[in-house]
């Protein structure tokens, strides 16, 4: 079983379009649904993915969670919702009568000024056993650590290795970047994606070298351990840089000379712990009504 948790779904087809990708962004401004997804990552053993709900249109959860109804494939779906909107209470009820939806992220200006009401609103997450995950940078790290601190037990999810530059074989990553991830792991419901690699590797087409990543997820590992590193390949995204055999090719190398143990943990079981997805074999209609943006 592999499992890969960031990649991204919309078909700018629909009547009301999409707000992202852009037209003008010649590859990614086209259907990226399950099929296409599956065609290129089944071959690689991939068995199902969490999708992450890029759309800042707040009913766009709701066509990922219906699309998710009759595709096993999807296990899991983190949305995207404001914690510090007056609305965030009734949407989250709304969204979590349905299992297949597993949490929220939230970019690293919510960190910047952290207000009662969005702490509330996270706390609610927690409560209800669903899962952060951040897309930060490196200068996000400590306030991800402290959020870690003040809310509990939440599961927090550090997506694309917080963004960090990557120099290539034998170069350290950055120092601040090594501190905050210190830290940050320094919390043990604290989980992070090995993901968006090729995308910080600094070349217009990234190196499918794997040794040109050790040193950054070597970093990773002493910190996060083998417990608690997730597989995500942020597809379509990464083909900016990269197939997806690339991207995969890079982990599979690294995490399969860890051991077998290691390489499950990692592909599969971790995001299990982090997501509380569940293995599908039909489909999980359930009623409750829509998500408007009324």
């Amino acid at each position: 079983m592999i499992v890969d948790t960031h990649t991204h779904f919309y078909d700018p087809r629909r009547p009301q379009g999409i707000p992202w990708p852009k037209p003008t962004d010649k590859l990614l401004f086209r259907p990226c649904l399950p099929e296409n997804l599956k065609s290129l990552a089944v071959p690689h053993g991939v068995t199902g993915t969490v999708v992450v709900e890029a759309s800042s249109w707040v009913q766009d959860n709701q066509w990922l969670v219906d699309l998710a109804d009759d595709e096993p494939f999807i296990l899991g779906v983190v949305g995207n919702l404001d914690p510090r909107s007056s609305e965030f209470a009734a949407h989250l009820r709304q969204l979590t009568r349905h299992p297949i939806f597993r949490g929220i992220r939230v970019t690293g200006d919510l960190l910047d000024d952290l207000s009662d009401t969005a702490l509330e609103h996270i706390q609610m997450l927690a409560d209800a056993g669903l899962t952060l995950d951040l897309l930060i940078d490196t200068a996000h790290l400590p306030c991800a650590a402290d959020l870690a601190k003040r809310v509990g037990p939440l599961h927090i999810v550090i997506n694309h290795v917080a963004r960090v530059s990557i120099g290539g074989r034998g170069v350290e990553p950055d120092p601040a970047w090594q501190t905050g991830i210190r830290a940050v792991a320094q919390h043990p419901h604290v989980y992070c994606k090995v993901s968006g690699l090729v995308e910080r590797a600094g070349h217009e087409q990234a190196p499918a070298d794997p040794s040109y990543y050790q040193p950054t997820i070597d970093v990773l590992w002493e910190h996060f351990g083998p417990q608690r590193l997730l597989y995500g390949s942020n597809w379509p995204v990464c083909e900016r840089f990269g197939q997806y055999s690339t991207v995969f090719g890079i982990v599979e190398t690294y995490f399969n000379a860890k051991g077998p143990d290691a390489a499950a943990k990692y592909f599969w079981q971790n995001s299990k712990a982090a997501y509380g997805w569940s293995e599908r074999s039909k489909s999980m209609k359930r009623g409750g009504g829509v998500i408007s943006d009324q």
